[in-house]
């Protein structure tokens, strides 16, 4: 486990509703080879209430790179209408864009 790790985690015990912290310690679970763990923490932040829209992008990406593309699609199309439902346009345009971006691998 890597030192920004054990920090994050640390602050968690304190805060553990904090939505930015859950969301770079599934980074961090990524950065540490646990794909797994991040995806599904990830997860539960885009189906929090209210959804933590960057944990949809980001959701997206480790997806891509890890070749499950229909997911990925999933993931973007669910954030991009809960950025629009939350008036984040410039998220919804990313996620938008990434989304028009994996058409190139089919359907």
């Amino acid at each position: 486990m890597n030192e920004r790790r054990a920090k994050i985690e640390a602050m968690l015990e304190d805060e553990p509703q904090d939505l930015f912290l859950r969301y770079s310690l599934a980074l961090e679970m990524n950065k540490d080879g646990e794909l797994e763990g991040a995806l599904s923490l990830l997860a539960g932040l885009c189906d929090g209430e209210p959804p933590y829209v960057p944990a949809f992008f980001r959701s997206a990406q480790l997806l891509a790179e890890d070749q499950n593309i229909d997911t990925a699609r999933e993931f973007l199309r669910r954030g991009i209408d809960e950025a629009r439902a939350q008036g984040d346009l410039h998220a919804a345009g990313e996620m938008s864009e990434m989304l028009s971006d994996l058409g190139q691998f089919g359907e």
